[in-house]
């Protein structure tokens, strides 16, 4: 088919269910006729520039050396997945458990989105939850400690 024969008004609506759908590309064949609208969509990357050393700095040192502890810990509980962690079974409500909760195994303690299916992380065993190691809504990557239970 020639240029002058393809829809230009079908590639415009393509383009902006790209844009609503937040897809990067769309590809329909009808009659013979087959086409593909791509976007290319930038990533933002921020720079910041590194702040200026604050005397409170040796501070933070103990909080990080704290989640390092943690996530060596022998009762860390790692990631079974790559995706977005959350700690409440939805916005605006109560956490699944929090530290100090004592647990039951199988217990739902938070979800992991994965291709937007929620995956309830159980309690793997009973006992007390001494620490979440992950922010609601945080990624997650495979193997990463999630949470410790002891």
């Amino acid at each position: 088919m020639s240029k002058a024969g393809v829809d230009q008004e079908l590639i415009r609506q393509l383009a902006a269910l790209l844009t609503e759908t937040d897809l990067s590309e769309i590809e329909i064949e009808t009659d013979g006729l087959k086409l593909r609208v791509a976007r290319q969509v930038a990533q933002a990357v921020a720079h910041v520039a590194a702040p200026a050393p604050v005397a409170h700095a040796p501070a933070a040192a103990p909080a990080a050396a704290t989640a390092a502890e943690a996530a060596s810990h022998p009762g860390a509980v790692s990631s079974p997945m790559v995706g977005t962690a959350y700690l409440a079974p939805e916005p605006g409500a109560a956490v699944f458990a929090q530290p100090g909760t004592q647990v039951s195994e199988g217990q739902t303690v938070l979800i992991i989105e994965a291709m937007k299916t929620m995956n309830h992380i159980p309690a793997p065993r009973s006992g007390k939850l001494t620490a979440v190691l992950v922010d609601d809504g945080q990624p997650v990557e495979f193997g990463e400690p999630l949470f410790v239970i002891e």
